[in-house]
């Protein structure tokens, strides 16, 4: 009795503690964890934002960007020089004080101690720091674009593991009914009821489905490798399996006015950033022409030069380039060239925004109007044949040539429409991606 009282104080304990740790989940927010074999889009985008290659090598950009800020805001280092002069090589006479002193600070050495300072004016530095904030800024733009790039090409990858696993579903179910009517097929070759030509024709066919099927396994396999890529799962591709539904077709898949999308897609954002850029290069450029200057403080320690003199002197120095030769001409033109560079690249870049929406525009409706003809017609007059051909087969009304050109019909279109529907999904998120929106949960 003692035994199962305390066995059910254990029970007890263990449920009230995986209680507490599930409310404690749910107190702190924490994520479960994502199942791999279990995969959804919306999944696989938080896998992807962490351990995608080209995304992690962005980041690196962005912050490569900001250390070039902390340098281009920095003030010019002060230079210390010391100097020893006068020193004489007549080992004899030394460099002997001529008031008879004879210690080493007393000797006859010329020993200059001088610190130079660069003062930069034109706010040279400001300019600087400008640019380089300019540059931190298309550099995050960059981030965004190639977040929205990555992203579809990630989604794509996942449309078309749906697609390698729905087409070897087709082809296993497509073997398994060859194996089921040449097996059948053999029992009547044995009564009698079929010629040995008719069983010979449906060997080749399920030969046929099971090379099919083969190649099915292997484009499954490059599809789990590729989206496994681009999440940063690479050892874990085997274990890839995406359950989201196909989405559902659009009413009008129609876009908003230009304005109200384009400048905020992150390549015209990007590119504007980088026309600021060059225009504030501009400026630094034009600053060149102010004269920076160096001044200079000098302590100089020369003993014995004349009986009663001091030995330490100071002084003060002030230098001032010449613009004899250069007047920084070619920095003014290259970053001329460089501002009409910026601007013609942000119109490259809009109109490139704008032919790929249209692209993708196009290339969603022609994928609705073909999914709404497979889901309305298509399958289900082919599914229909297909049925009266075996049937048919069955009670002899129809030769075994027939019933296989039946079959090959109907695993041609539902392959079709397998393909049709990933090419919807796809030509979705890219449309939607053109736009800047959100692809995950278009449901």
């Amino acid at each position: 009795m003692l035994r199962c009282q305390l066995g059910w104080v254990c029970i007890m304990l263990m449920m009230n503690a995986q209680c507490l740790l599930a409310a404690d989940t749910a107190s702190t927010g924490v994520a479960s964890p994502i199942v791999l074999n279990q995969l959804s889009l919306q999944q696989a985008e938080q896998l992807f934002a962490g351990g995608n290659r080209e995304l992690l090598a962005a980041k690196r950009a962005v912050e490569g960007a900001e250390a070039d800020t902390l340098i281009a805001g920095q003030r010019p280092n002060p230079v210390l020089s010391l100097g020893l002069s006068s020193v004489n090589v007549n080992r004899g006479q030394g460099n002997m004080n001529q008031n008879g002193s004879n210690g080493l600070w007393d000797k006859t050495y010329n020993s200059a101690l001088q610190v130079s300072q660069l003062y930069e004016r034109g706010n040279k530095r400001e300019l600087r720091t400008a640019v380089a904030e300019s540059a931190v800024k298309a550099s995050s733009f960059d981030l965004k674009e190639t977040y929205r790039q990555q992203a579809l090409t990630m989604a794509t990858a996942y449309y078309d593991l749906k697609l390698a696993q729905e087409t070897l579903l087709i082809q296993q179910a497509n073997v398994g009914s060859y194996d089921k009517t040449l097996q059948a097929a053999q029992l009547r070759l044995k009564a009698g009821d079929v010629a040995s030509a008719d069983v010979a024709r449906i060997r080749v066919d399920a030969l046929r489905a099971s090379n099919d099927l083969r190649q099915a396994e292997a484009t499954l396999q490059k599809a789990q490798a590729m989206l496994a890529y681009l999440l940063g799962k690479d050892q874990d591709a085997a274990r890839l399996y995406a359950t989201d539904p196909w989405p559902s077709l659009l009413a009008d898949p129609s876009s908003d006015t230009e304005n109200s999308w384009l400048p905020q897609r992150s390549d015209v954002q990007a590119a504007d950033a980088r026309m600021e850029q060059a225009q504030r290069a501009r400026k630094l450029a034009e600053s060149l022409k102010t004269r920076d200057l160096t001044w200079s403080l000098a302590y100089q320690h020369f003993p014995g030069q004349e009986p009663g003199s001091a030995p330490d002197t100071v002084g003060a120095a002030v230098s001032i380039p010449l613009f004899t030769n250069y007047q920084y001409e070619g920095e003014a033109a290259r970053a001329e060239v460089g501002y009409t560079s910026a601007m013609e690249a942000k119109e490259q870049v809009r109109a490139a925004a704008v032919a790929e929406m249209r692209r993708a525009k196009a290339d969603l409706q022609a994928a609705v109007d073909k999914n709404r003809r497979f889901d309305q017609s298509i399958l289900s007059e082919a599914q229909k044949a297909s049925d009266a051909a075996e049937f048919a087969y069955q009670h002899g009304a129809m030769s075994v040539m027939d019933l296989l050109d039946a079959r090959r019909i109907l695993r041609t279109l539902q392959l079709e429409a397998v393909s049709v529907k990933a090419d919807y999904a796809k030509s979705l998120s890219a449309w939607l991606a053109a736009t800047r929106q959100a692809f995950t949960n278009q449901d």
